[in-house]
């Protein structure tokens, strides 16, 4: 198999109380798990595509034949996308980020909290599933996003550092329907030095 499911950096309850042990095991080693076998089964018969770092994929899909690309966008965005949504939490988390990533927030959005806001708007408001996003657009200047289902922002030339899944595999089991209030959450588990760090990468 050429793609693999990274394993959960951190124990499944380590995000208690905000993010329960259950959601995540079931996230991780089923849906997680699901997409990355799914990615692999697409590209049995492509293993040029199969030999290439996911983001280059993703980041080049009108290049994957007709007849895969929409399997390689939905599974191939599920497998890169969980990887890095378990990568941008952790335990022991949230507050905020400092440095030349906040400076360039407060002057992007105004500020750190105008930047939660809108950011929480784009995550609520995204209807049915998919994801919210930070990244840098082609222009490299910071930019929110939300995307449908597992559509890529690397697919439209974004460098994303800070997503959350509003799937509601991602956060059923504890908060129902409330998705407002496993958005509050999430807040609180975003590891914003990994942050920082996927912010200094894209500039370069």
């Amino acid at each position: 198999m050429a793609y693999e499911t990274p394993p959960l950096p951190y124990a499944y309850d380590a995000l208690e109380p905000y993010y329960d042990k259950l959601t995540v095991e079931i996230h991780h080693d089923k849906h997680h798990v699901a997409y990355t076998t799914n990615l692999n089964k697409a590209l049995t018969d492509h293993p040029d595509i199969a030999a290439k770092p996911i983001e280059e994929v993703l980041g080049h899909v009108n290049a994957v034949p007709a007849s895969i690309r929409q399997a390689v966008i939905n599974h191939g965005g599920g497998h890169y996308h969980h990887s890095f949504f378990w990568e941008i939490i952790g335990p022991n988390k949230g507050g905020g980020p400092k440095g030349p990533l906040l400076n360039e927030i407060v002057k992007t959005f105004g500020s750190f909290d105008a930047f939660k806001e809108q950011f929480t708007k784009a995550a609520i408001g995204r209807f049915g599933s998919g994801w919210a996003w930070l990244g840098l657009d082609q222009a490299g200047k910071l930019h929110i996003c939300d995307t449908l289902n597992q559509d890529s922002p690397l697919s439209q030339g974004h460098a994303p550092i800070l997503t959350i899944d509003v799937w509601e595999h991602a956060y059923y089991l504890k908060y129902q329907n409330r998705r407002a209030d496993w958005v509050a959450a999430w807040w609180n588990l975003v590891n914003w030095g990994k942050v920082a760090e996927l912010y200094d990468a894209a500039r370069k």
